[in-house]
């Protein structure tokens, strides 16, 4: 019995043939299934005889015996994996880890020839950080899995607020710019976020009297950060709110290297509170977004989907907080 390791997979009736007992004992043991008058003596012999030979339960028998493969699909939409991201996602799956399920991401694109990860995985859930689009619901649905999480079905409260371009506007009026500038990022990917954002940072505007923000795209170059700052200090722009903190570091570096004083001259706010944003000289306001605390309430709200548990109740993780740092210091 010593090479049977080595040469096969050990199964349940390896087990019960070595101690003497039913297949269907050792199965009870290894299953810890409720209900049976089993010794602790024979559930210990069985366990240790189990370790001995080398058992590993057969997951894929498992998973069809019980109806689930323990399993989460996670979509990414196909945006740079920037540190946010991966807290969001690493969150998200220690948190799925520690309840006994593993997390698979996967980035579908219009063009990929592959065969989607939820007809080879058959995940108990699938996952979306965006909304499905109808061609993946009915996919998704042909192949037998029926629990998608945002449910397109259902048209819930987003408990997400997503009021970070508010406390950047809110932030730089309070200091006393009126000609206030929006930096987004020149990057298709994101296309969608940035233009979201620098909505909400025109709504806030028109909420707080100001002008309408001088807005433009940059890339993460020297060229673009310098001529947007030359084109935004020629209409007396004071103040910039960046879609994240490396537009903010962008703009900060060609500040400087162009003779202004940040924040004298010119102040600057990025947006996530990347390490960046506090390694950076000068120091970068921001503002903080809990990626780890996101990523946690979405592994939560897939456990739910997956044991029919109510859905967590939202917590302070979805709102975000203001980050004032040197770049735009205080004004008078």
């Amino acid at each position: 019995m010593g090479n049977l390791t080595k040469s096969r997979r050990v199964t349940t009736q390896d087990i019960a043939k070595s101690l003497g007992v039913s297949r269907a004992t050792v199965g009870f043991v290894l299953n810890n299934t409720p209900g049976q008058t089993i010794s602790e003596t024979t559930r210990s012999r069985v366990l240790e005889e189990a370790r001995r030979l080398g058992y590993r339960p057969h997951n894929a028998a498992r998973a069809l015996a019980s109806g689930q493969t323990r399993l989460v699909l996670l979509l990414l939409p196909d945006w740079p994996l920037d540190f946010s991201l991966r807290r969001n996602i690493e969150e998200a799956s220690l948190t799925l880890d520690e309840a006994g399920y593993a997390m698979i991401t996967y980035t579908p694109h219009p063009t990929g020839q592959a065969r989607p990860l939820w007809e080879s995985l058959q995940p108990d859930v699938v996952v979306a950080l965006t909304a499905f689009t109808p061609e993946q619901v009915t996919a998704i649905r042909d192949a037998g899995i029926t629990r998608l999480i945002p449910d397109p079905d259902v048209i819930p409260e987003n408990p997400y607020i997503e009021n970070g371009p508010a406390l950047q506007l809110e932030h730089l009026a309070g200091l006393g710019h009126r000609t206030i500038a929006y930096a987004g990022l020149d990057d298709p990917k994101v296309a969608d976020l940035v233009t979201s954002r620098g909505t909400r940072a025109q709504e806030t505007a028109s909420s707080l009297g100001l002008p309408l923000l001088a807005s433009r795209n940059i890339g993460l170059t020297d060229e673009t950060a310098e001529a947007a700052l030359r084109e935004w200090r020629s209409v007396g722009v004071t103040a910039i709110a960046a879609y994240n903190d490396d537009v903010a570091a962008a703009l900060t570096g060609a500040a400087l290297r162009s003779g202004l004083a940040v924040p004298t001259d010119i102040s600057i706010i990025g947006y996530d509170d990347t390490p960046l944003a506090s390694m950076f000289e000068p120091q970068l306001s921001t503002v903080r977004v809990d990626s780890a605390g996101l990523g946690r309430y979405l592994g939560r709200l897939a456990l739910s989907a997956v044991e029919g548990t109510p859905p967590p109740a939202a917590g302070p993780e979805m709102r975000s907080t203001l980050i004032q740092r040197a770049s735009t210091g205080v004004r008078g």
